[in-house]
Parts: C-alpha cells; sequence; structure tokens
C-alpha cells in the first residue's frame, strides 16, 4: 500500500514538473502553435463574453425589464412610407436607369448591383418582415 501511494505521488510531481516546464518555455520562447492557440482562446473568450451582454440585453430576469419600442418603429414605418411613395419609384427610376447605362457600357456586376438597388426599393417592407419581428411597423 506504501508502494502505490508512493507510485502515485512520484506520478503527480513528475506531471507537475513536466506541467511547469512546458509553462516556463512557452512564456519564455512559445512556438507558432502555441501562440495560435493562446490568441485562439483569447478571441474565444472576447466573443463569449461580448456576445452575453448582446443576449442578456432584453431578458425578464426578475421582470424589471421593459422594452418600449413604438419610437423605433415609427421611425422604420416613416422611412419605409417614403420608400414605397414617390421617393421609392424615384430611386427605382434612377437605379433601373443606371442599370441599363451600366450595361451598356460592359460594367454588368454595377448593373446588377442597381437592379438589386432598384428591386429592393420596392419590396423592403416585404424583407423586413420576413427576416424581423415587424409586429409594431405595420401599415
Amino acid at each position: 500500500m506504501f508502494k502505490s501511494i508512493k507510485n502515485i505521488s512520484t506520478k503527480f510531481k513528475s506531471s507537475y514538473v513536466s506541467t511547469a516546464q512546458k509553462i516556463a518555455a512557452a512564456s519564455v520562447s512559445p512556438s507558432e502553435k502555441q501562440v495560435r492557440s493562446v490568441l485562439f482562446v483569447l478571441g474565444l473568450t472576447v466573443l463569449v463574453f461580448g456576445l452575453t451582454d448582446g443576449i442578456t440585453a432584453q431578458g425578464q430576469w426578475n421582470g424589471t425589464t421593459k422594452y418600449n419600442d413604438a419610437r423605433i418603429a415609427n421611425a422604420v414605418n416613416a422611412v419605409l412610407t417614403y420608400l414605397e411613395g414617390t421617393f421609392g419609384a424615384l430611386v427605382m427610376a434612377a437605379a433601373g436607369i443606371g442599370a441599363i447605362l451600366s450595361a451598356a457600357f460592359g460594367q454588368y456586376k454595377a448593373a446588377l448591383s442597381l437592379m438589386v438597388v432598384a428591386i429592393g426599393a420596392f419590396i423592403l417592407r416585404s424583407l423586413m418582415s420576413t427576416f424581423f419581428n415587424d409586429a409594431g411597423v405595420q401599415q
């Protein structure tokens, strides 16, 4: 029994010394793999703790957090009303003409981008209702 305790203590001591030597060597002259590992762990830690605040921003921890988005909904509704009205028609016409001119001059990427702008001005409210919670932004 005494030999098994001594064996365990010797194994523990050797693993402790080995770990301490590796840490000391890494702190004095780290390899590229060790630096990447440390930076990865540091980045992951910053990401986790940074996202925690955003996740709990509107959480109902003890029932005291209330969030009223009426002003934001009114502002978004005003912007969407402009985009769906005469200003949106102007944006669509200008983007359509720009797309035709860009395609005529061989700038097909620009023409495609302008077509996305033209179509996006027309269907922006539909896109918002598809991807976001827009219960307060309805017409």
